[in-house]
């Protein structure tokens, strides 16, 4: 096996020989990698199953519960509507006892890497999961309202339909919403999976950590980068390329990264932010305000705000408001 057929001059096929890798020594050395690897982070060594959640055990929830919370829309393309209570059913039986095993599995994990015995783990992801199930229409309302922020906020847009089947904002949103529910439960690995295929398929980079109202419009998307902290009111539009990072990271006694601290900014209802738009820190956008493209912003605004590159530098500052 694996040898290949080529021809001589003379046009007669003859039989090459098998190329050889050297694969024992290339398998060997990575399994000494891996050691040194388990042995560094004090991973437990003896034989088991996976330690991990999966990536593509994940994307395969996702996309179930895609199809659950829009049936005819991003469901099977057969299904009919006499049928959707049995597929939605039927699909999120199969998608919330996936998502138990990998819940199970962060649990498991969290607990080791904490030195904490895993006293229940099936018990806790159980729970979680069931919560996490009675928080889908919810999911689903809050979705709802992205859409018809999107339909309503783009000319170009003719139907709802076609916001919800193409454009990368909403793909993105279901991801959060999905993601952050789980941020929520207290799995932040598996939120960060599901966020991180959202970024993967379209350019969109949303912390599960961030907080976003209901009606968030995100048109175009590419390059949107939003932080963990982040608080996003309601009714509010973002256009592509716009980033609500951090200014600065503190750190503690030793050196090293404070987390969790809240170091993005509040953006209130109804504000505007522009392509290109860069708002750094725990600063406030008052409500209606409007961003413009390419602001570099890291103070305050009052609401109602206009903010341009020509006045960018003489906006009325509101420090200490967040």
């Amino acid at each position: 096996m694996g040898a290949g057929l080529s021809s001589t001059a003379a046009g007669v096929l003859q039989v090459d020989a098998a190329p050889s890798f050297d694969l024992g020594a290339v398998v060997a050395q990575l399994r000494a990698a891996r050691e040194r690897w388990r042995t560094g982070q004090q991973r437990p060594r003896e034989p088991g199953g996976r330690e991990l959640p999966s990536r593509e055990a994940l994307e395969d929830i996702v996309q179930g519960l895609r199809g659950a919370l829009f049936p005819m829309r991003l469901g099977p393309p057969d299904l009919r509507q006499e049928s959707e209570d049995y597929y939605v059913g039927h699909t999120l039986d199969t998608v919330l006892n996936a998502l138990l095993g990998q819940l199970r599995l962060e649990l498991r994990h969290d607990a080791r890497q904490h030195g904490r015995p895993d006293l229940d783990s099936y018990a806790q992801a159980l729970a979680k999961v069931r919560e996490f199930a009675a928080a889908l229409p919810q999911i689903r309302s809050l979705l709802d309202s992205d859409v018809q922020a999107s339909f309503r906020g783009d000319p170009a847009a003719r139907s709802v339909d076609e916001v919800l089947l193409c454009y990368p904002g909403i793909e993105a949103m279901i991801h959060h919403r999905i993601a952050h529910r789980l941020y929520q439960l207290g799995v932040p690995l598996l939120a960060r999976i599901v966020a991180e295929l959202a970024h993967g398929k379209t350019g969109i980079d949303i912390h599960p950590g961030a907080e976003i109202g209901p009606g968030f419009f995100i048109d175009h998307g590419t390059g949107v980068v939003i932080g963990e902290t982040a608080v996003i009111g309601e009714r509010v539009r973002v256009y592509q390329a716009v980033t609500l990072g951090a200014k600065r990271f503190p750190t503690d006694e030793k050196g090293d990264l404070q987390k969790g601290l809240p170091r993005h900014p509040i953006v209130e209802d109804d504000v505007v932010v522009y392509a290109g738009a860069t708002i750094l820190g725990r600063i406030t956008i008052g409500r209606g305000s409007t961003i413009g493209g390419n602001v570099w912003l890291t103070r305050s605004v009052p609401p109602g705000s206009n903010v341009t590159q020509a006045n960018a530098q003489n906006e009325v500052s509101g420090e200490g408001r967040a």
